[in-house]
């Protein structure tokens, strides 16, 4: 794809701005990268969770019942990685543990709410729009 260039928009309404593919690095490409990680199983429905207050990890466990001990632990820890959540733990016997989202999940999470609502809203569309398709597509 040598000297491909792609007009994208920009964020400010009818402006567009162009990239050249060639000069892209897509083995380190920020989008891809930080939407690998929110974009897991988990990962969203928990920002979702932590945008409300703070919780424990035995409350965010009883929440979500489909997820694994496991999973949730590992899921916590890679939002932490990334800085979208706090991890505190109490001095109590035995210690408690709470998550809350940080002032860069809260950044993430604004624009990502966003896309929450448009899923929601566009759901059943999008399912009768894969019907539709599987339906034709032989």
């Amino acid at each position: 794809m040598s000297g491909a260039v792609v007009s994208l928009k920009n964020r400010m309404p009818g402006a567009r701005r162009e990239i050249d593919l060639a000069g892209l690095d897509f083995g380190n490409c920020p989008v891809r990268d930080m939407m690998q990680q929110i974009g897991g199983k988990w990962s969203t429905l928990l920002l979702e969770v932590l945008a409300d207050r703070p919780y424990r990890f035995g409350e965010l466990r009883r929440m979500i019942p489909d997820i694994s001990q496991r999973m949730l632990t590992q899921t916590l820890r890679d939002l932490q990685r990334d800085g979208y959540i706090d991890r505190e733990v109490f001095p109590t016997k035995p210690p408690s543990v709470e998550y809350s989202m940080t002032e860069l999940g809260r950044s993430l999470y604004q624009p990502l709410s966003q896309l929450l609502n448009w899923a929601e809203a566009n759901h059943d569309a999008v399912r009768a729009a894969r019907s539709h398709f599987d339906s034709t597509d032989k």
